[in-house]
């Protein structure tokens, strides 16, 4: 097998982000191509000198799955840095304007018994995702000689997002109706541009745990 077919057939083995895995297939064809030249400078033809180097860097089965790691720990690292600093970054927009845009004070009397409960759950809830998620950036990056399977705690995050971004929505929709009839003193241009840049945090963090769930599966073939 030739250095360019053997690269074309790791590529398509890996699945990952598009920037880590380019990077790894550019390094592998890099260490063939190396090799590669050494033998023909050896006195071997280019052909034999590239078969030779791609026997000696052994079958894309048995170099994938290391390969295939690297990608999903690089996923899990990628969604961890969002939740970590995307989900305090929305509780802490959230927070600065009620503060600047309170609802009157009548509003808070009226509020049903439970809103305190829901709102404080949502924090919980909020706040928990983002901490699993800087634990999990750490465990797949500092901490990654102690964890032997890296590719379930890539996961568990990938699942974690899909499970509580919906009980997040149910949340905040809940409290939002929790002052009415009282005006919303958020439907202004602040309100519309904190739900725009909400909505736009959660289809990232949406895309990248599919994308986390997706290769998980990939690297257990």
């Amino acid at each position: 097998m030739r250095i360019d077919d053997y690269v074309a057939e790791l590529s398509d083995a890996l699945a990952g982000p598009h920037g880590p895995k380019r990077d790894l297939v550019v390094e592998a064809r890099d260490s063939l191509t190396d090799t590669a030249d050494a033998l023909e400078a050896g006195g071997l033809d280019r052909a034999e000198a590239e078969r030779m180097a791609v026997t000696e860097f052994g079958p894309v089965t048995e170099v994938a799955p290391g390969y295939q790691a690297e990608l999903t720990a690089s996923s899990g690292r990628r969604l961890g840095v969002l939740l970590f600093i995307s989900v305090p970054l929305t509780v802490a927009m959230w927070s600065v304007l009620w503060r600047l845009y309170p609802p009157p004070d009548d509003a808070w009397a009226n509020t049903p018994p439970w809103y305190a409960t829901v709102s404080r759950l949502l924090d919980i809830v909020q706040l928990g995702t983002g901490l699993y998620g800087g634990l999990v950036l750490y465990a797949l990056s500092r901490g990654a000689r102690w964890v032997r399977r890296p590719h379930l705690a890539t996961r568990s995050l990938g699942v974690l997002v899909w499970a509580t971004l919906p009980v997040t929505a149910g949340l905040g929709l809940l409290l939002s109706y929790g002052t009415e009839p009282q005006p919303n003193t958020l439907a202004a241009l602040p309100g519309v541009l904190a739900n725009l840049v909400t909505s736009a945090l959660w289809g990232m963090q949406i895309y990248c745990a599919t994308r986390c769930v997706s290769i998980t599966r990939a690297s257990r073939r």
